[in-house]
């Protein structure tokens, strides 16, 4: 199912199909990409069985989204090679079972696609549709030091509001937002 097209990109449910849990796999097993998603359970990926898991436990966890929210596959349009993953989603609180009404914006790229765009690319339109909605703004947190997802949120316009512990358990991560223009 496709979520939404840009320029270069098609941003679409990941599925369990061999050549998407291949890479999902060669994502999340990759210490360089993990490291950032703080005490993320089950991560890094440590047997290629768990990418079957990631893809069931991202459809539950967006089931009652209606689309409108999700956890998705980025894919070039060029070639159909999946770089990454993007999320929109309710930020989970201090009891990250129970979710806010903040809403986030994320992305967890294969190093092998950083430094092309590719994030910022599909931020901003994930962004721009839901601030489309009426949504009175979308939070992007990075964990201290991640100085390129810093970046990222800078370039889609996101404002660095400080370091925050309002989310994930209270984990410390650095805040950015962006609000429609007025």
């Amino acid at each position: 199912m496709t979520v939404l097209t840009t320029e270069r990109l098609v941003v679409r449910a990941w599925t369990a199909e061999p050549g998407d849990l291949a890479r999902i796999y060669d994502i999340y097993s990759r210490i360089e990409v993990v490291r950032w998603l703080g005490a993320a359970p089950g991560l890094p990926l440590t047997d290629p069985s768990g990418a079957v898991d990631r893809v069931a436990a991202w459809r539950e966890r967006h089931a009652a989204h209606g689309g409108r929210y999700g956890t998705w596959a980025i894919e070039t349009r060029a070639d159909g090679r999946v770089v990454g993953t993007v999320l929109l989603k309710p930020l989970p609180g201090r009891d990250e079972r129970v979710p806010t009404t903040d809403i986030e914006v994320g992305w967890h790229l294969h190093p092998d696609s950083w430094g092309h765009g590719y994030a910022t690319e599909a931020a901003r339109a994930l962004v721009a549709r839901e601030l489309a909605t009426g949504t009175p703004q979308v939070w992007a947190v990075v964990s201290p030091g991640n100085t390129a997802s810093a970046a990222v949120a800078r370039r889609i316009g996101m404002a660095y509001v400080g370091r925050r512990t309002d989310w994930y358990g209270g984990e410390e991560l650095d805040a950015f937002v962006l609000r429609p223009h007025a």
